[in-house]
């Protein structure tokens, strides 16, 4: 076995999922550690005794007691995790978590008596990464001491990314901040997805087969399978069952159908990722990948079905349970059409709403109306106070005051002043009145109908409010329509007259359909959506451009649509809601969806 980033395997085994891997993760030995970490014993054995056990727990628990507290602020960074400028450090805190997950092996391995001799450079889809062998931990007779190693990479991945978290919650926006952030990611996102997931043969799955005591785990699951389908499919009866009891067995038939599913998903996603890089090396890839998970299967089961001595008495049957099987799949997925249809977010906008926001700087006051509530056109809301604007009043009408003194002592003694305190009259009059207005917009008052939404108003007290702040907003609440933002690759049906129906779901309350009555298709591609909460900074679907702080600029165009809903009394009509409208298409075969499907992947993201 080698523990290469948590990767592991069986050398010899010639099955698919090993060539490519072999592939994609290419090793290079380069020195044997095992004289270092016989040095190193003492500080291995005070790493792996109960106290340090403790101090796991209180620093782990500690790291995640700050992730659930800045969550937030957590997700908030992560949508520049993968920007130009951030990729030296996603993968320098790559190489330092690896390392460390390695010796963590390495070092769980010499503590119980095996031996480490091999230490290199693993090409992980062609990037490097550290790798160490500590297939002499195979040797050890208790299960438990086996775990331990398989486990040993992530518990100090885990260590390490909960520091890091301390490291990142206790610093400002700078390298150190940034590549602590990234150790947190790598760790996260390899643990979850690769070394803790059993149906993967990485660290994960090694711990599961120790702990289940089932050896080969993969290859007896993949022989339990082919078990089945030789027993019930082609009826051979004098067959060895791979597992030994019921329970195993079915153990087995799970293990094995989940952990192909998973293995055709993960691959998959590692073509698309060399594609990204290297597109000739991955169309390569991808073609190699046909042939050997399509074509050569099929030609073992041809060549077993026509020479196979197991099947001397049952060969029609399985001749026949084969190509019935295999024209049960064409006809699902070439003869049978399945309904077509597909989705798009969007959120419920009322068609009469009208913002609220000061046209004057003040104080917060008084709220005079509770949120939520109906208020009639120009009723007052809120009041605001400015001291300021105030003592300029006063001082304004005392100048209007002097400048009439000044203006009837002229007309009995000075005639040539009448003309330009007559002006001066004028200026600070309109100067008088301006400040009445503003004095005035100091009441915020609605200016329609409707209710009054104010999810902020809590914040403002004892606040300074700017010229043109958000307050909240009046929503007439007898009419909304349904926003949608359609993507590119599905706008294209959107225009062909193809969709039958449609039809939308609101958050919270899926379980109510809500029939549309009419469609507006705005046509013309767009890159700000109507809300940030269709984007990726607040929650929604939409990818959104890292560099944009409203989280509204997109990073593809999309077309918007409205949608005028039938109300339902089921269904609370908000502004704001979130949901999705589905488009019914006519029926189509599966393969051709899929065919579809697959163009609009390779046009998005390879322009081909």
């Amino acid at each position: 076995t080698i523990a290469g980033t948590g990767i592991d395997w069986l050398d010899g085994d010639t099955n698919t999922d090993t060539l490519w891997l072999n592939i994609m993760f290419m090793r290079i030995p380069l020195f044997d550690p095992d004289a270092f970490l016989l040095r190193l014993m003492p500080l291995i054995r005070m790493i792996f005794s109960p106290v340090m056990a403790v101090i796991w727990l209180a620093v782990v628990g500690g790291a995640v007691k700050i992730l659930i507290e800045q969550f937030p602020l957590l997700r908030a960074q992560g949508q520049n995790v993968l920007a130009p400028g951030n990729l030296f450090l996603l993968y320098l805190g790559m190489v330092m978590i690896k390392t460390l997950h390695e010796f963590g092996h390495a070092a769980a391995c010499r503590r119980h008596g095996g031996e480490v001799h091999v230490m290199g450079v693993m090409l992980l889809v062609f990037t490097p990464a550290p790798y160490m062998d500590a297939t002499s931990s195979w040797g050890f007779r208790s299960r438990w001491q086996r775990m331990l190693v398989g486990g040993a990479g992530m518990i100090v991945e885990i260590f390490v990314a909960a520091i890091a978290t301390f490291v990142w919650a206790n610093t400002g926006p700078g390298t150190l901040h940034n590549l602590a952030y990234n150790m947190m990611f790598v760790a996260s996102v390899s643990t979850v997805l690769f070394n803790g997931n059993p149906l993967l043969r990485y660290d994960g799955y090694y711990m599961l087969s120790d702990f289940l005591e089932i050896p080969n785990l993969y290859q007896r699951a993949s022989r339990q399978v082919w078990f089945w389908v030789q027993r019930y499919l082609f009826g051979i009866r004098k067959l060895e069952n791979p597992a030994h009891t019921r329970k195993e067995a079915a153990w087995l038939t799970v293990y094995g159908i989940f952990s192909y599913i998973y293995r055709v998903i993960v691959f998959g996603g590692m073509l698309l990722l060399v594609g990204d890089r290297f597109l000739i090396v991955g169309i390569l890839m991808a073609v190699a990948c046909v042939i050997s998970w399509v074509l050569v299967p099929i030609g073992r089961l041809i060549h077993y079905l026509a020479t196979s001595p197991e099947l001397e008495r049952q060969r029609p049957r399985a001749v026949g349970a084969s190509v019935a099987l295999a024209l049960l799949v064409v006809c699902l997925i070439e003869l049978i059409p399945f309904p077509g249809r597909f989705r798009a977010p969007g959120l419920l906008e009322a068609q009469n709403k009208s913002e609220v926001v000061n046209g004057v700087a003040g104080l917060f006051d008084a709220l005079l109306v509770a949120p939520g509530s109906h208020v009639d056109a120009g009723q007052p809301l809120m009041r605001l106070k400015n001291p300021e604007l105030d003592l300029e009043l006063m001082a304004a009408k005392a100048r209007t005051a002097e400048t009439r003194s000044l203006l009837l002592q002229a007309m009995e003694q000075t005639a040539a002043n009448l003309q330009p305190l007559q002006k001066r009259l004028e200026s600070v009059t309109r100067q008088v009145e301006r400040l009445e207005r503003d004095q005035n917009s100091l009441l915020i008052r609605a200016s329609q109908p409707g209710v009054w939404v104010a999810p902020e108003v809590k914040d403002f007290k004892g606040r300074w409010l700017p010229r043109g702040s958000d307050l909240g907003a009046i929503i007439d609440p007898s009419a909304f329509y349904f926003t949608a933002t359609v993507s590119q690759s599905d706008v294209s049906r959107l225009f062909s007259l193809e969709i039958k129906s449609e039809s939308v779901r609101i958050r919270g309350q899926a379980g109510w359909i809500l029939a549309v009555k009419s469609l507006k298709i705005i046509p013309a591609g767009q890159s700000t959506l109507p809300s940030s909460a269709l984007g990726w900074r607040g929650g929604g679907q939409v990818p959104v451009s890292a560099s944009d702080p409203s989280g509204r600029r997109t990073i593809e165009p999309f077309f918007e649509i409205k949608a005028s809903l039938e109300p339902r009394p089921e269904v609370a009509f908000l502004h704001g809601r979130s949901g999705e409208i589905r488009f019914s298409l006519p029926p189509e075969p599966l393969l051709h969806q899929w065919i579809r499907r697959l163009r609009q992947v390779l046009q998005k993201r390879y322009q081909l």
